[in-house]
């Protein structure tokens, strides 16, 4: 199978790219970083780099004109970051790149891929999202509304597949804490124990390739999903509120 990754520099994406390696896949592996990329490459058998700033809907549409006739089989949605802070002091520039970034790309490149699986009908779609998908954020707002937009966009586009018998599959990985350089571009740390990416990775995969709509890599991170139904909305935006704002670093 031939796979494209993208945020395949570092954390999830490149460990993403290294258990597909392993697995004996061609991998084509976009990021901004080209030094990082090529590191990426040489630990792999098969690979290209493509460096495309996914902030830039243009890159993001060339992107996929780049690719379109390689007969791609999985496409990784794994760009993203997040930015901490009160909605009204933030940046709204780094707001509204965070928002192509973890929206507008990922919706994009979403659907031109999608067409193309669709043709053929086969092919895989894998989303990064959060369990902040399934939340509102308070101190991480937009982060946490990004995600919302990703969790959601597949849970429809895997019912309109589903309902036309499509071979076509998409899935939605929703993590918690993973150790990875998230929290020092957001401007945070983690003060609970947070999972590996090479552990979520390929998990992910595996339960990707088993068609699992929403991947949820620990057992503590499923109940606490679970939970959030059950928990008063204004109780749940306090708990998440401390949560975050325990996570920066001026705390």
């Amino acid at each position: 199978m031939k796979v494209l990754i993208t945020g395949a520099s570092s954390g999830i994406g490149k460990e993403m790219a290294l258990y597909l390696n392993n697995l004996g896949h061609e991998l084509i592996l976009v990021g901004r970083d080209l030094d990082k990329l090529e590191e990426v490459k040489n630990n792999c058998q098969k690979a290209k780099i493509i460096k495309c700033d996914l902030s830039d809907e243009n890159e993001v549409i060339s992107l996929h004109e780049k690719v379109k006739n390689e007969n791609l089989d999985v496409l990784i949605n794994n760009a993203g970051f997040g930015l901490f802070g009160y909605f009204h002091e933030t940046e709204l520039e780094n707001e509204l790149k965070m928002i192509n970034v973890n929206i507008k790309a990922v919706h994009i490149l979403t659907k031109l891929f999608l067409k193309d699986f669709i043709e053929k009908n086969s092919g895989y779609i894998l989303n990064v999202a959060s369990a902040a998908g399934f939340m509102a954020g308070p101190y991480l707002n937009t982060y946490y509304a990004t995600k919302n937009y990703v969790v959601k966009l597949t849970m429809g586009i895997y019912e309109e597949l589903k309902s036309q018998n499509s071979k076509v599959r998409i899935s939605a990985l929703c993590p918690g804490p993973v150790n990875t350089n998230f929290n020092n571009v957001a401007g945070g740390y983690f003060n609970t124990k947070s999972l590996s990416s090479s552990y979520v990775a390929k998990y992910a995969i595996d339960q990707m390739f088993k068609n699992k709509l929403i991947i949820i890599p620990s057992l503590k991170m499923k109940l606490a999903i679970f939970f959030t139904r059950l928990i008063p909305t204004k109780l749940m935006l306090k708990i998440v509120y401390k949560i975050q704002k325990n996570k920066t670093k001026a705390t």
